[in-house]
């Protein structure tokens, strides 16, 4: 049984011995789904506390459906709201298909949610590293190929331009569409120390040349490291995130296009962020049998909430200036 219409349902699961072994990546089903009727009996219950604990704990996605939530029940303990059949029937194909990856992300956001951020993120690259050397991540890097050069890389992978009180960084790979390559990573982590080691600094302003902003991690690179182990222990000295988070009260970024993986996750910690009107959102990493790496599972939940974080990362759907503005993703849209 992996959808609860009633909390009678949900009642007899959470007294059933061992029951919840049975929603894993490794058991009967992947992810346990709660109807409207369940989820909406849940809010009332007087033993509401004890069964949200319940499903806290299943090592799976719990998906919850109600109809014009927009996405969001913070008070319940649901990994992801869906308010359709076909919003359902897209998260738990996908969960199908990368059950370990789902179970991980879940894991981390209802992990991370009330830690200090450098602690959160060492949990997040943790937690990307397994999944590196999982089957599911093993199995997307026998099938993909890598996309064909699209012309010479020429100036710097960063620009960098101080002028007063401002540091105003661009990247700089516009024929790549801004895929944050291990060069262009280095310099933006390097870019912004400078910003954390000056606090004459007052702001930090961030956008991207060409067509987009950033499509994200440059997958050429995937799987590049010599090994997951490794891949974390160069995550916690070189990533951009640790150190954005340090000075991300001054950070300020201008969005446009595509804002893919890492596009999306740098922003999200700003204290500020701005888009243009055609600009869209995506985390596509389940479809990698991977999770957010890039600080994700860390500063969309902070930004958004750890439910339309879940939604966002397990459906690899994308959403445009509108709703990012609503969901407090992006505070403006140019």
């Amino acid at each position: 049984m992996t959808r609860l219409e009633d909390i009678d349902g949900l009642r007899r699961l959470a007294n059933t011995p061992f029951a919840g072994q049975e929603f894993s990546p490794l058991g009967v089903s992947p992810f346990l789904i709660l109807a409207s009727d369940a989820l909406r009996q849940l809010a009332g219950v007087f033993d509401r506390d004890r069964l949200n604990a319940w499903l806290a704990s299943l090592p799976c996605p719990v998906i919850g459906i109600a109809a014009g939530c927009d996405n969001h029940l913070p008070d319940m303990a649901c990994d992801a709201i869906v308010s359709s059949e076909a919003e359902l029937g897209r998260i738990t194909a996908n969960i199908r298909k990368a059950p370990l990856a789902a179970a991980t992300l879940v894991q981390v956001l209802r992990t991370t949610e009330t830690l200090p951020i450098g602690d959160a993120l060492i949990v997040e690259s943790l937690a990307y590293a397994t999944l590196q050397a999982g089957p599911e991540f093993g199995a997307w890097l026998e099938m993909f190929r890598p996309p064909e050069a699209s012309g010479t890389a020429d100036g710097l992978p960063v620009l960098i331009d101080r002028s007063g009180e401002r540091l105003t960084l661009v990247l700089n790979r516009p024929a790549s569409r801004n895929a944050l390559s291990v060069e262009m990573r280095d310099a933006l982590c390097e870019a912004l120390e400078l910003a954390v080691a000056d606090p004459t600094i007052r702001t930090v302003s961030i956008s991207g040349a060409g067509r987009c902003f950033s499509v994200g991690g440059d997958l050429a690179e995937f799987g590049g490291v010599p090994d997951p182990a490794t891949g974390h222990a160069i995550r916690a000295i070189r990533m951009p995130a640790r150190v954005l988070a340090e000075c991300a009260d001054r950070a300020e970024f201008r969005l446009h296009g595509a804002c893919i993986g890492a596009g999306v996750e740098l922003p999200a910690f700003a204290r500020h962020v701005t888009a243009k009107a055609r600009t869209f959102f995506q985390l596509p990493e389940i479809t990698f049998g991977l999770i957010p790496g890039a600080g994700g599972c860390v500063s969309l939940p902070r930004r958004i909430g750890r439910q339309r974080t879940a939604w966002l990362a397990l459906s690899a759907r994308r959403i445009d200036a509108t709703i990012s503005l609503r969901w407090g993703l992006i505070d403006a849209v140019l």
